[in-house]
């Protein structure tokens, strides 16, 4: 019988080698992604538990798709932000107005490393979990009106207002295993808000912190 560690050497192996299709550079994918590959053999997580920083080494030359809804305003989209070897410009104004400031209805070009943080997060979790945004682009006003009403849970200078910052939950994944793998990236702040149950990532300075 393969020991969890045989089966991780086994699956690295295999991805070595592995490199997923997409039909045009507006990135459709044909073929398994590395994700759905970890799906059905059922090692993602053992895979990474085994190799994690294998995995985070190999997203960059692979197609990065995401699920997201904003259950704010009802709205969800499946995105293939980065089809294997550049950023999809559509897909990112797509996430841009998911993200946006739900009650101005502002948008902003999010900074998309925000992105691959969130598809780091699940490749080192072994999961495709849809992605619940709960705060993305902050206008000024609305940052200004959230800090008048909170306390002191919204800075004054929120990387939010930058489209730096995005809040979030995996539907269906224990928070503290995704503030757990956020820590593990060391890609920029992290806020971690059990009561409210959301994660805060950022492309900050590397920090953490706790809140309500």
């Amino acid at each position: 019988m393969l020991t969890l560690a045989m089966k991780g050497l086994i699956l690295a192996a295999e991805l070595v080698n592995f490199r997923p299709r997409f039909i045009n550079n507006e990135g459709l994918i044909l073929h398994l992604s590395r994700r759905r590959f970890l799906q059905l053999t059922g090692l993602g997580a053992a895979s990474a538990a085994v190799f994690p920083s294998f995995v985070h080494a190999s997203l960059p030359q692979e197609p990065r798709v995401l699920m997201l809804n904003n259950p704010h305003t009802g709205e969800s989209l499946e995105s293939c932000y980065f089809n294997g070897h550049r950023y999809v410009r559509s897909e990112l104004q797509r996430l841009n107005h998911l993200c946006r400031d739900f009650r101005r209805n502002e948008v902003y070009p999010m900074d998309k490393q925000l992105f691959d943080q969130l598809s780091r997060i699940q490749a080192l979790l072994g999961t495709a979990a849809k992605v619940e945004i709960i705060s993305g682009y902050r206008s000024p006003a609305t940052n200004k009106m959230l800090r008048n009403h909170s306390r002191g849970g919204v800075a004054k200078k929120s990387l939010h207002m930058l489209g730096q910052a995005i809040d979030f939950r995996l539907e269906g994944v224990e928070l503290s295993l995704v503030h757990t793998a956020a820590l593990k990236l060391q890609a920029g702040g992290v806020g971690y808000y059990p009561k409210s149950h959301f994660i805060h990532i950022d492309t900050g300075l590397v920090r953490q912190w706790r809140g309500a």
